[in-house]
């Protein structure tokens, strides 16, 4: 990315969709977390993996995510869905989607992706704060989103943010091509401070 070009956010529309369905949000990573639990908790251990895990999310469970929150909760409620934009050079360069679900007063982000030429410049966390700027404007008092244990550059990102570990769930992604791997809830308070 060249340092004149200046990135632009803003919500997306109708012109955008094509772009968005384009972004590659497939991952290289040499680390992965392994889920140690026991009857009082569980503990991630980062565990180096060789050769490097390559991670290619499969088109129909795309716009369901980092982490793809990365993948999706599984809600199908896209009228409710607001989504925001990177833009560099006229073309999409990343993309958050999130939603409030009003009962419990929680931003959920549904899915993040930022292209590969443009990822550790600061745009996935420029879009995150633009969704949970919109969470707080709607009365979200937590943003919460869900990742797998294979996506360490992810939640590494997550934590930068403010991000910390909820919960997991092992059979999450069962009969799905994501299959063996442990769901990672992650969350943070919004109406701190």
């Amino acid at each position: 990315m060249s340092p004149e070009r200046r990135i632009v956010y803003r919500q997306a529309g109708p012109q955008d969709e094509e772009q968005i369905g384009a972004i590659d949000d497939s991952f290289t990573t040499d680390t992965v977390y392994e889920v140690v639990a026991d009857d009082e908790g569980f503990a991630l251990r980062a565990t180096v993996v060789d050769p490097p895990l390559v991670k290619k999310f499969p088109a129909d469970e795309s716009n369901d995510d980092e982490s793809h929150g990365d993948e999706s909760d599984g809600s199908d409620d896209s009228d409710d869905l607001h989504v925001e934009v990177a833009v560099d050079g006229g073309k999409v360069c990343g993309f958050v989607v999130a939603g409030v679900e009003e009962w419990h007063q929680r931003l959920v982000v549904h899915e993040i992706a930022v292209a590969p030429t443009h990822r550790g410049y600061g745009v996935g966390s420029a879009l995150m704060q633009r969704a949970c700027a919109y969470g707080r404007r709607l009365g979200a008092r937590t943003a919460w989103l869900e990742t797998t244990n294979v996506n360490v550059p992810a939640v590494r990102a997550y934590r930068r943010m403010g991000f910390t570990l909820c919960g997991l769930d092992t059979t999450f992604y069962r009969g799905t091509a994501s299959e063996g791997e442990t769901a990672l809830f992650m969350s943070m308070a919004l109406d701190a401070g």
